[in-house]
């Protein structure tokens, strides 16, 4: 490990089946503890994750080539080569999405802090996820629709309350 390392040295990987971005982490390779590091790669009319804002997270992006568009709460900026994106933590007021808006793959360094725990609104499907880890080491990873609400005493019983 060594404190610095040239983008032309990461190994990117694809997100996911139904994701259309490449991404590489940096951040084991560059020693980091409290904040997590990766470069990622969107083809033109695409974004990499759905519209999202997290509770306890915080995000900042840099856009390193082509152009695109964020989406942040109820507007929309235009994107260009060394813009620089804040998103702290908070309701959907800060919720953002970045698009690519361009003819070319759109590239952006995204930081973030090192959290465990969050709790994350998806504003356009209406889900809600929540995120953990265990006291095991397991990752604990619950994402439902927000309008499914329960009581707090629903199925519970005397029986199982009070053994």
């Amino acid at each position: 490990m060594k404190p610095v390392i040239n983008i032309d040295q990461l190994e990117f990987e694809d997100d996911g089946e139904n994701i259309p971005s490449k991404s590489a982490g940096v951040s084991n390779l560059v020693g980091a503890k409290n904040l997590e590091y990766n470069i990622s790669i969107c083809p033109p009319g695409k974004s990499t994750c759905p519209m999202h804002n997290h509770h306890i997270g915080e995000e900042m992006f840099m856009i390193l080539e082509g152009e695109g568009k964020l989406r942040f709460g109820k507007s929309e900026h235009p994107l260009r080569k060394g813009d620089i994106i804040g998103c702290p933590p908070g309701g959907q007021d800060v919720a953002h999405q970045i698009i690519n808006t361009g003819t070319v793959d759109l590239k952006y360094l995204s930081l973030s802090t090192t959290f465990v725990d969050d709790i994350v609104e998806y504003p356009d499907s209406n889900k809600i996820g929540v995120f953990s880890l265990g006291t095991d080491g397991a990752r604990i990873k619950k994402i439902f629709k927000a309008d499914s609400d329960v009581d707090y005493y629903e199925g519970e019983t005397d029986d199982i309350l009070y053994k």
